[in-house]
C-alpha cells in the first residue's frame, strides 16, 4: 500500500490494539467509491497550506478514516521531500492513532468523529514541535494576527502533558527555527491561537495556573461563544448533558462546570503573539 507495509503504517500513525484490527479490516478490501472520493480531496490538498478542514462532501466517517490511512504514506513522503526528519513527520501523523483512542473514550467504539481536523494534518502544513502543534497558513486566513504578515502559525495544544512556561518557551523557539529551516520562503513572525483556554474567565478564576500563563502570552483579539468546548476538552464528553455525573476533582474541572452551573457560557478566545527570534538570530 503506497510502498509501505501495514505494520509500518500503523507504527507511523501510532495505531494499535483494537483500533489496529479495525483499521486492518478497512484496508483489507479495495477502496470503495466514498473512500476514493475522500482520497481525491486529500491528495488535492497536499502542499496547498489550507486553513480549513476538508468538507464531508457526501463521504461517511468510515470513508474518511480509510482515506486518511491510505493517504498518510503519501504525506510522509511529502514531508521527507521537504527535508523534514522522519521523526518530525511521525510526531504529527501519530495524531491519527491518538484521535482513534480519544474516539473510544468519548463514544466507546471504533470511529473518528474528529476526521475533519485530521484532514489538515494530511495537507502537510501542521507539525508537532515540542509541547505544541503549529499550523502554517497564509496571513489572510489569520484574522487580526495577520496584519502586515504574509504567513501565520496557528497554535494547537495537544492533550498530553502540562503547559509549563519552560516547555511552551522551548516549543515556540523551536517552531521559529523549524519553519525558517524547512519553509524558508514563508517568513513567519506571528502566531495565532483560537482556544477556550484563552477565554479571559479562565485566567481570572485560575490566575496562577499554567493555562493562565499560556493565555497571557497572547493579545486577545476577540471572543466567540463555544458552549461545549471546555467540557469536551476537559472531560472528553460531547454536549452538555448529564454534567452532574462529571468529576469535580481538580480546580480546572470545578471551574469549567461551575461556570455552566451559574448560567455562564464558555467562549473561544482568539488571540495572537509575536514569535521570539529563532535560536542564533537574537539581536
Amino acid at each position: 500500500m503506497n510502498g509501505i507495509a501495514q505494520d509500518e503504517l500503523f507504527e507511523l500513525l501510532d495505531i494499535h490494539g483494537e483500533d489496529a484490527l479495525a483499521c486492518a479490516s478497512l484496508l483489507a478490501s479495495p477502496a470503495g467509491d466514498g473512500t476514493r472520493h475522500a482520497l481525491a480531496s486529500l491528495h488535492a490538498r497536499i502542499g496547498t497550506f489550507p486553513s480549513k478542514s476538508a468538507s464531508a462532501d457526501g463521504c461517511t466517517e468510515t470513508d474518511w478514516i480509510e482515506a486518511l490511512l491510505r493517504v498518510a504514506p503519501v504525506v510522509h513522503r511529502h514531508h521527507l521531500s521537504l527535508g523534514i526528519p522522519p521523526e518530525s513527520s511521525a510526531a504529527i501523523l501519530a495524531d491519527v492513532g491518538l484521535n482513534l483512542r480519544i474516539n473510544r473514550r468519548v463514544h466507546g467504539r471504533f470511529g473518528l468523529d474528529t476526521w475533519a481536523w485530521l484532514t489538515l494534518h494530511m495537507a502537510g502544513n501542521i507539525f508537532r514541535i515540542g509541547r505544541l502543534q503549529f499550523h502554517l497558513v497564509r496571513g489572510d486566513a489569520g484574522g487580526p494576527a495577520a496584519v502586515g504578515d504574509s504567513w501565520v502559525l496557528g497554535v494547537h495544544i495537544p492533550e498530553d502533558g502540562g503547559l509549563s512556561p519552560a516547555l511552551v518557551d522551548t516549543s515556540f523557539s523551536q517552531a521559529r527555527e523549524f519553519f525558517g529551516r524547512y519553509f524558508p520562503d514563508k517568513a513567519v513572525t506571528v502566531a495565532s491561537c483560537d482556544s477556550w483556554m484563552l477565554d479571559p474567565y479562565l485566567a481570572r478564576k485560575l490566575p496562577d495556573s499554567n493555562i493562565a500563563a499560556f493565555a497571557r502570552r497572547f493579545t486577545l483579539d476577540r471572543c466567540s461563544d463555544a458552549p461545549a468546548d471546555a467540557v469536551y476538552f476537559t472531560f472528553r464528553q460531547r454536549g452538555l448533558a448529564n454534567l452532574d455525573r462529571l468529576p469535580r476533582e481538580t480546580s480546572l474541572q470545578r471551574v469549567v462546570l461551575e461556570r455552566i452551573d451559574d448560567g455562564g457560557v464558555w467562549q473561544l478566545g482568539h488571540g495572537h503573539l509575536v514569535l521570539p527570534p529563532a535560536p542564533g538570530n537574537q539581536a
